[in-house]
């Protein structure tokens, strides 16, 4: 899947960062072109994958390239004095091959929750392509600002885009992959997740290997939907030394493994695939969700050919039907040569039951009814400390 990418802000210009990296490192060639926009000079520049001339400075007359200070008003502004020059930044090489906008942001700060909204609903006015968010959570505890800047901006985003993709950093600690080591472990993990998606619709990176469900970018495209938000799944196992290696290619895979003994058989490769999406679905998402409400869903399972079957396949599509109560499940296989792992990436779309967001919608609620009465107390404090009495 062909994507022109725009990170916006400190985190979406870091996360597309890392998309660029794992795009170049495994030659998958699914960033088409790829634009940083942010109001800090300093973040542009410690960018090492975005070229320099696609790394644009907003709102220099505002904010002097200091930032926003997680002010998403000012973030609007700043992108909004140079939306044209952003609009040309896009163009200059977004050409027919693209087939969606990627827009990618954390949505607790400034620049970005307050600008890729704006970005977003630009581009869905001037191509007919799919937009698409890619949007970061703040966890529940880095305070009431950030939820509050995230329940208003995650409005707006759905509001301009066609799906807006979710990456909470609280279930990424919850799962085990801690803040404490630092954001740039987060930013990998999503790299690996979303790369995964979009690098699976590219179906020219095969080379020799071939499919045997091919999930192409109208897979994808089908799976997001209009409107909505979306859950990604991925858990992945490092094969057995024996198992790795050569290329059976797509009839002994139908068949259910190789001829030859160093390779996993057609029941190894099944329960493998099995196991890995009932892990991917129920443990590791990327916003925790009620599976039931889930709208439509992908299973991609990558890895080495021989390591892949359909049965495998089949049987994992037939577990997410069950699981999330959804008949709209698609399924397929993005053989690698050279990998030692087997990966299963899930999306859910189009889910509705997310206490997350209910959390964070009242956390954000809760800081502004705060924030309001503790501005009223410090006008009446003050107007008595300024009074005195004339007599």
């Amino acid at each position: 899947m062909k994507l022109a990418i725009v990170g916006v802000g400190q985190a979406g210009g870091k996360i597309l960062d890392r998309l660029l990296e794992y795009d170049a490192t495994r030659n998958t060639g699914f960033v088409g072109h790829a634009v940083a926009v942010n109001s800090a000079t300093t973040d542009l520049d410690g960018l090492a994958h975005v070229p320099e001339r696609d790394r644009l400075l907003v709102g220099s007359a505002i904010v002097n390239g200091h930032g926003t200070g997680t002010d998403p008003e000012v973030g609007e502004r700043c992108v909004r004095e140079e939306l044209s020059e952003i609009e040309s930044a896009v163009g200059r090489a977004t050409t027919s091959h693209t087939d969606a906008f990627l827009v990618i942001a954390g949505l607790g700060g400034g620049t970005g929750s307050g600008g890729a909204p704006i970005v977003a609903e630009r581009l869905g006015e001037i191509y007919a392509e799919p937009v698409y968010g890619l949007g970061i959570l703040p966890s529940e505890d880095e305070g009431g600002i950030y939820s509050r800047n995230a329940a208003d901006s995650l409005q707006r985003f759905v509001a301009a885009t066609n799906n807006v993709l979710l990456f909470d950093n609280g279930a990424a600690k919850s799962a085990g992959e801690t803040l404490s080591g630092g954001y740039a472990d987060i930013n990998q993990e999503i790299a690996t997740r979303f790369g995964t998606l979009f690098s699976a619709g590219e179906i020219d990176a095969l080379g020799d290997d071939v499919a045997e469900s091919v999930v192409d970018s109208s897979e994808i495209i089908n799976t997001l939907g209009e409107r909505g938000l979306t859950s990604i799944g991925y858990a992945s196992e490092q094969l057995p030394q024996a198992e790795r290696g050569g290329g059976g290619g797509l009839l002994s895979r139908f068949l259910g493994g190789d001829d030859e003994p160093e390779f996993a058989s057609s029941g190894d490769a099944t329960n493998r695939i099995t196991s890995l999406t009932r892990r991917a679905t129920l443990g590791q998402l990327t916003l925790p969700c009620e599976r039931s409400s889930t709208s439509r869903a992908l299973v991609i399972v990558s890895g080495p050919p021989d390591a892949l079957n359909r049965k495998g396949i089949d049987a994992a599509r037939r577990w997410l039907e069950e699981t999330t109560e959804c008949r709209a499940v698609r399924a397929g296989d993005y053989p690698l040569a050279d990998e030692d792992r087997v990966a299963v990436l899930v999306v859910l779309s189009g889910v509705t039951d997310v206490p997350r967001i209910e959390r964070l919608q009242q956390q954000a609620a809760d800081s502004e009814a705060e924030a309001e009465a503790r501005e009223a107390t410090s006008e009446e404090k003050t107007r008595d400390l300024l009074e005195y009495d004339e007599e």
